[in-house]
């Protein structure tokens, strides 16, 4: 009895030995990428929030300050927290309304830099003017979004397209600005909450695609600077960039050049900085920058469109309003 216990507990051992010996080579390619990523470099693997106090464009009383102080910018984040208290039954029946202040996550902190703006270039810290061909497609996008002939008129949010938070460049949004990123020597892989979207940063020196492939968020290239990971996006499509949508969108069109530069600041704060570079939507070149923090996630699915009853109930008012200013008999 005692040699046939022995026995299962050798052969027992021998098992779990051999799963042993197969978990660590099915995983030795992750660990070897993850080893690779962390070569020289540093590793941006994890889990990241943008959400900040920190407006897109510096306020006109703010002209001429780029940075807060330390008293400054606690001051300006009491007050953003106070503005975005849940407003009075009283005050939310005067419009159609939103979302309710728990579904949002508005940014309670400046940038860890304490800039007074996201954008840092120009110096007055605002987006520079359309080009005269650009601001006059973004007024007949704008023509659209208020009288809508079907859903592909309405803004790319509504329809689920593309939002800012997804860029590239990648800009906080009310809610929803976090980001997953995945390194390894060869790639980075940046999953993005809303609108759910995933782009792959190449990192083994190759060319951007061909002229004749245009993406939503264009073709990705990254390559190390030091400890810089900076990343060159072309292949733009035109996909109604001027549309004016919800957020504070920027135009843009297939001449969009996107420069992003990821570095550490410390273990839980990465300096996300852009340059944008777009001669027939812009007068000028503009650039900004932002802080993200380290997030304990996870990152939750964003379902967009599901039980979304708004856009069909969008298009049936205005084709209802539209019938009743003809003297159609309304359904």
């Amino acid at each position: 009895m005692q040699q046939w216990k022995r026995g299962m507990i050798h052969r027992r051992r021998r098992f779990l030995t051999r799963r042993a010996w197969v978990f660590i080579l099915s995983m030795l390619p992750c660990m070897l990428s993850t080893l690779e990523a962390q070569a020289g470099h540093p590793d941006f693997s994890g889990i990241w929030n943008s959400a900040t106090a920190t407006l897109l464009e510096r306020p006109a009383y703010l002209k001429g300050k780029a940075f807060f102080t330390p008293e400054e910018a606690a001051d300006w984040e009491r007050r953003t927290a106070a503005r975005n208290q849940e407003p009075t039954p009283e005050a939310a029946s005067r419009n159609t309304g939103t979302y309710n202040v728990a579904f949002r996550e508005f940014g309670s902190k400046v940038v860890k830099t304490l800039r007074t703006s996201i954008i840092t270039d120009p110096p007055d810290g605002r987006i520079p003017a359309l080009a005269p061909t650009a601001a006059a497609e973004k007024r007949r996008r704008e023509e659209l979004l208020r009288h809508p002939d079907g859903a592909t008129d309405l803004g790319l949010q509504d329809q689920c397209v593309a939002f800012s938070t997804a860029g590239p460049p990648m800009l906080p949004y009310s809610y929803n600005s976090n980001y997953q990123i995945i390194q390894t020597g060869q790639e980075v892989m940046i999953q993005v909450e809303m609108n759910h979207e995933t782009r792959i940063i190449s990192l083994d020196g190759r060319a951007h695609l061909p002229p004749s492939i245009r993406l939503w968020l264009g073709d990705s290239i990254g390559h190390w600077e030091g400890s810089t990971l900076v990343v060159d996006t072309t292949n733009f499509n035109d996909g109604g960039g001027f549309y004016g949508d919800a957020g504070g969108m920027f135009g843009w069109d297939r001449n969009l050049h996107v420069v992003e530069r990821f570095s550490l600041l410390d273990a839980g704060t990465i300096l996300y900085r852009f340059e944008i570079d777009d001669p027939t939507a812009f007068t000028r070149p503009w650039k900004g920058e932002l802080t993200m923090a380290r997030s304990s996630g996870p990152i939750y699915e964003y379902a967009c469109h599901e039980g979304n009853y708004a856009l069909p109930n969008l298009l049936s008012g205005f084709r209802a309003s539209e019938r009743s200013e003809s003297g159609t008999k309304v359904r």
